[in-house]
């Protein structure tokens, strides 16, 4: 069980570490990503309730609506939902790069749990291929989410709502492609690894982006404040 643990549980934190590390300027509260990571946790579990409850009363008379477009639509929405109540107002969000390092974090808290219910019920062998695609996959959806987040608060000429709707919206698409291609049968390694390439590409792009526009959000503090 402590293996299993272990090895659920390692990649989420492998993925948020290097995140984290990334930033240059000041480190994070720990406390403030600690609680964001637990409210992506327990935010596993009224998802699957609701999953589970939509397909027992087969709200969904076909498998791609259910398990592509709602799944998707739904995990995305909450955690966009929990990063616009609990993070977006909160005082240690201080810079673009923030948004990235809370949307990686409840996404992995999400993701964590996922990954340890679905390891506890189908065992270990598939732990390698779950940290490369499923975890990996849900790290990179928040950190898209987070950047536009952090360009909404932050980035004044950037328009809040539109920001606002781009994180939820480009977080859903992504994922949206991803369990498409999921279900894609024979082929789906296919697709999915251009894709997981992509996806890493365009994450890490804005990482870069969002660590420009705090450092430039940093100069402008240090001359006011002089």
């Amino acid at each position: 069980m402590f293996m299993l643990l272990t090895v659920a549980i390692a990649p989420g934190l492998a993925l948020f570490s290097y995140f984290y590390l990334r930033k240059q300027i000041h480190k994070e509260p720990s406390r403030s990503l600690l609680h964001t990571y637990i409210y992506g946790m327990l935010l596993t579990f009224p998802i699957l309730f609701v999953q589970y409850v939509f397909e027992e009363e087969g709200v969904f008379a076909s498998v791609f609506v259910s398990d592509v477009l709602f799944t998707s639509g739904l995990e995305e929405f909450f955690k966009w939902l929990i990063l616009l109540i609990v993070v977006y107002g909160h005082v240690d969000f201080e810079d673009p790069y923030d948004g990235i390092l809370f949307g990686a974090t409840v996404s992995l808290g999400f993701a964590t749990v996922e990954n340890i219910l679905f390891l506890l019920t189908f065992g270990m062998d598939e732990a390698l291929i779950r940290a490369l695609l499923p975890v990996s996959s849900h790290a990179l959806f928040g950190v898209v989410m987070g950047y536009y987040l952090g360009r909404a608060k932050f980035v004044e000429d950037s328009g809040t709502k539109p920001m606002l709707f781009l994180s939820f919206f480009t977080a859903f698409a992504l994922h949206f492609v991803y369990n498409a291609f999921v279900m894609a049968g024979s082929i789906r390694m296919y697709l999915l690894i251009p894709f997981m390439l992509f996806l890493w590409w365009f994450a890490l792009k804005n990482v870069k982006r969002a660590h420009l526009l705090s450092v430039d959000q940093y100069i402008k503090n240090q001359r006011t404040a002089r």
